[in-house]
């Protein structure tokens, strides 16, 4: 068992940048790849980054590419999604995921990975 608990959520304006923090708890973590995903209201979860076990390479949705930046730290047992230039559009509920278990990190699904945290709320005003 893993538990994932997500931090750094908050209400920002355009332009202005967030990090987000997703501290596991479990000894596995850096065996794992790791993804973040968002979810609006009233809109399917989607995908937005993911970083593999070591750290070694990354892969984004496209709109957040050149603005979002996903990292880790294996000894902290920690992943980080560093948001900058954000829009109205990046407002969702944030989650981080582990234990992927698809087929390709490029594009995963939800239901690729096991484990997920409870969300931080990102709302970004116009």
């Amino acid at each position: 068992q893993v538990q994932l608990v997500e931090s750094g959520g908050g209400l920002v304006q355009a332009g202005d940048s967030l990090r987000l923090s997703c501290a596991a708890a479990g000894r596995t973590f850096s065996s794992w790849s790791m993804g973040w995903f968002r979810q609006a209201p009233g809109k399917e979860r989607e995908f937005v980054a993911a970083i593999t076990a070591s750290g070694g390479t990354t892969y984004y949705t496209d709109s957040v590419k050149g603005r979002f930046t996903i990292s880790r730290d294996n000894a902290k047992n920690t992943v980080y999604l560093q948001m900058n230039s954000l829009k109205p559009e990046d407002t969702a509920l944030y989650y981080c995921a582990t234990r992927f278990t698809g087929s390709t990190l490029r594009s995963p699904r939800p239901a690729d990975f096991s484990y997920w945290g409870q969300g931080t709320q990102v709302t970004v005003s116009s």
